[in-house]
């Protein structure tokens, strides 16, 4: 009997130990009340922002339609066609529908690559820096100051040439827009640059190409619906920045 007593003796006084430290850590002593800041840090209420909770997605079934934009958009026209953005500092001018034949449809249809559409431009100016075309998407903020991207852009293609005398800039990318919208505010600000404008289309494909004479400016602009109901949008400019 005595050595039971000696062989329990250091095992009670264990037991008593960790019930104390577990009054500590959950609060049935008077451990944590020594301490306002674990009291508050432990009871309080989780502060949660509601705005920005509901930027995680974390509840949707499945993740977004389109990546988030971080462009910044230019100026834009006060139009009321499909698609156009509002505001701005250009007036609201439609394009004249398409007339007459459509050459330039053509060339689109068979260039494979951005080079090859450049190569096809009756713009000698433009058709001779097609050769030295180099391939990023920096180049899409080299566009001309008055023929910038549409607010809302998706590059998904551009090239340059800064050899020599040329300032070519060709760029492909796609818009939430309507074609409509897009020939419309590409109009509105082009001619009121002191560009000329003809629209020209051939079924779904829609061509807006014209010159400026003072600088020998020269652009066109392909716009029509692709397959995943994005409208594309190819520029070609020969006097980028």
């Amino acid at each position: 009997m005595p050595l039971a007593l000696v062989a329990c003796g250091p095992r009670a006084t264990a037991d008593n130990n960790l019930d104390s430290l577990d009054a500590e850590l959950t609060g049935n002593g008077q451990g944590n009340t020594r301490d306002p800041a674990m009291t508050s840090a432990l009871q309080d209420q989780i502060m949660v922002d509601p705005a920005l909770a509901g930027q995680s997605n974390a509840d949707a079934v499945r993740p977004p339609q389109q990546p988030y934009s971080g462009a910044t958009p230019p100026d834009s026209i006060a139009s009321g066609s499909a698609g156009a953005p509002a505001g701005g500092s250009v007036a609201a001018k439609p394009a004249p529908p398409p007339s007459g034949a459509c050459p330039q449809c053509t060339a689109r249809r068979d260039a494979v690559t951005l080079a090859a559409l450049a190569r096809r431009q009756g713009d000698r100016r433009t058709s001779g820096c097609a050769g030295s075309l180099a391939y990023s998407t920096a180049w899409a903020q080299r566009l001309p100051a008055d023929l910038p991207l549409y607010p809302d852009a998706r590059v998904d293609e551009a090239a340059g040439s800064s050899s020599g005398s040329c300032a070519l800039r060709v760029v492909s990318f796609s818009t939430s827009a309507a074609v409509g919208g897009v020939i419309d505010y590409y109009y509105a600000r082009l001619t009121a640059a002191g560009y000329s404008a003809e629209h020209q289309a051939d079924g779904g494909q829609h061509v807006l190409g014209g010159t400026r004479g003072k600088d020998g400016g020269a652009y066109v602009i392909y716009v029509s619906t692709r397959g995943d109901g994005r409208t594309g949008v190819d520029i070609i400019a020969n006097n980028g920045r």
